[in-house]
């Protein structure tokens, strides 16, 4: 069953149009998901075959409805290879409690492999990190790192919450970041590319910029 649910797979992937968009990859996990297919023959696979990952993710993922067994699931499915492949996984774990999220990102930006660091920070990019007594826990997860994409990551979060508090996070940035300015830098400038962040919190975010290069 499990060669032959492999192999299903595969063909209706090969049937798909040869430059085939998410969007046609996610029709056929909609269809495994109103079937219930089981498709944990693909575990093993989706790392060399990538084209297999996000049905593998999202068709099991979509068929658990409890956010918490959501969240178990990707943490024994640790399966990442780029920085793609942990952003999409953001939307399943929203509505998690924010014990449970901060005991998972904790582990997340000690480990090893960068796209597993960088999922411990995107994982907070929705309603998670929209309460502002979650403020100082989240930023005390931050921590230099010579990933490019963890520090992506962690200037996404950081211009994230600069949209819902910037006056909290301009005074973190102002007096209790420690991070290299290359993160800094990073999280400057997606806060000024926001369109849902104000012109003049904008002004303010940027004339940090010489403080913050001479603290580093």
């Amino acid at each position: 069953m499990t060669e032959a649910t492999t192999e299903m797979i595969r063909r209706d992937l090969d049937s798909l149009p040869a430059h085939y968009k998410t969007k046609d990859v996610d029709a056929l996990i909609r269809r495994y998901v109103r079937e219930g297919y089981d498709v944990s023959c693909l575990r093993g696979i989706v790392l060399r075959e990538q084209q297999f990952h996000r049905i593998y993710f999202h068709t099991t993922l979509r068929q658990i409805r409890d956010v918490r067994e959501r969240a178990a699931f990707i943490d024994s499915n640790l399966l990442f290879s780029d920085w793609w492949h942990t952003d999409q996984l953001i939307d399943f774990v929203s509505d998690l409690d924010f014990e449970t999220a901060m005991r998972y990102a904790h582990g997340y930006v000690q480990n090893g492999d960068p796209f597993v660091r960088r999922w411990g920070y995107v994982m907070w990019i929705s309603k998670l990190c929209r309460q502002e007594e979650r403020l100082d826990p989240i930023l005390s997860l931050m921590k230099d790192d010579d990933a490019y994409y963890v520090q992506m990551a962690q200037a996404w979060l950081i211009a994230e919450l600069a949209v819902f508090f910037p006056q909290r996070i301009w005074a973190w940035m102002n007096t209790d970041n420690t991070l290299r300015y290359c993160i800094n830098g990073k999280a400057i400038q997606k806060i000024c590319d926001s369109y849902r962040v104000g012109d003049a919190d904008k002004e303010r975010f940027k004339a940090l910029r010489p403080k913050l290069k001479e603290r580093r």
